[in-house]
């Protein structure tokens, strides 16, 4: 009878480590943001772009910008999808810092309200905070990667 070598519970050094922690929470509340900002646009184009082609655009990237942030964020343990993390994320705060600012000196382009009008206040202002932790995250989970490979 064949023997099997035995299995270890232990993550081998060249498989990437699991999310845990903040990065799962933080993954968690962009995904909520993805599907909120995808469900908002999705009704506001079909409903009424006419009314407001500019602000449901936005929307829609807005949307486009959580999903990508989201599976940039989830697979972050390859170099590429950090970098697109990276990308995605200063995208997305310049996108509301931008947003919200015009939607404030200039209400006249955003009669109808963008996810990140006003910073993000119709969600409670976390399209204006959600960024700055995603690139804190970014930084500290890039910095503890770094002291484990320089362990290893």
């Amino acid at each position: 009878m064949p023997e099997t070598a035995p299995t270890s519970t232990a993550p081998s050094a060249a498989s990437p480590r699991r999310m845990t922690g903040v990065g799962r929470v933080l993954v968690v509340v962009y995904a909520i943001m993805a599907l909120g900002a995808t469900g908002r646009s999705f009704v506001q184009i079909v409903r009424e772009f006419d009314d407001a082609p500019l602000a449901y655009s936005l929307s829609a990237l807005a949307a486009l910008v959580y999903i990508l942030a989201t599976l940039a964020l989830v697979f972050s343990a390859s170099e590429r999808w950090y970098r697109v993390a990276w990308a995605a994320i200063v995208f997305e705060l310049v996108g509301v810092l931008v947003v919200g600012t015009l939607s404030l000196t200039h209400p006249e382009l955003f009669d109808h309200p963008t996810v990140w009008s006003g910073y993000g206040i119709g969600y409670v202002l976390v399209p204006l905070v959600l960024p700055f932790l995603g690139l804190w995250w970014l930084i500290t989970h890039r910095h503890a990667r770094s002291a484990a490979e320089g362990a290893a």
